[in-house]
């Protein structure tokens, strides 16, 4: 048993999918608290955070926390940081990295991860902020919003040249991958960070 803390319903299809894949043994207990991510877009304050590491800290088995935006706190308590494999591998790739995300509340904790990751390590970090695409995936429009970052991704790789890695920081945003054409890797986080969890089961 291992549980997983969701702030959208739409990564328990996502999460149970690529366990049916790698690992279909392994019994998910998937926990939505959509209230979390709504708070903490306002920024995390006191009660939030004691609210989310206490969530954490009684969960049963290891934890994934597949949000973001509240990572950083989760993993205070424990759990694995979804965003945290894929930017130790973009990282370890280096050179010119471009890092799109959707919330602007993912930003600051995103960009300090790669940073850590990073651990001093040169690189030249590039930013691309979609925060009026977010509409699409609130909405259920999830072929539209995938299609929507990945032509972002390429236009920004025309007008700058091509990046040798683009980020996904968010997990909805991972179906983008499949649509968009720049010709460097794409990294998403949610396999990663499950095969980053199988390793704890094992």
């Amino acid at each position: 048993m291992t549980t997983l803390f969701h702030t959208s319903a739409t990564h328990i299809l996502r999460f149970d999918t690529i366990r049916d894949r790698l690992a279909p043994d392994i019994q998910l207990n998937h926990v939505v608290r959509t209230d979390w991510l709504d708070r903490a877009r306002g920024g995390i304050d006191k009660r939030l955070r004691t609210e989310i590491m206490d969530a954490v800290g009684t969960a049963r088995g290891p934890v994934l926390c597949s949000c973001s935006t509240i990572g950083g706190i989760a993993a205070e308590a424990g759990a694995i940081r979804i965003d945290q494999p894929m930017m130790q591998a973009a990282a370890d790739i280096g050179g010119r990295i471009l890092v799109a995300y959707c919330l602007m509340s993912t930003a600051t904790p995103t960009l300090e991860l790669l940073y850590e990751c990073l651990d001093g390590r040169a690189a030249d970090i590039h930013s691309l902020p979609l925060p009026h695409l977010w509409a699409l995936f609130e909405s259920g429009d999830t072929e539209a919003f995938e299609q929507s970052i990945a032509a972002e991704v390429d236009v920004w790789a025309t007008q700058n040249g091509t990046p040798d890695v683009v980020v996904l920081a968010q997990a909805s945003m991972s179906g983008a991958q499949e649509f968009a054409t720049v010709d460097c890797p794409i990294l998403t986080s949610p396999e990663t960070a499950f095969r980053a969890l199988l390793a704890e089961l094992r």
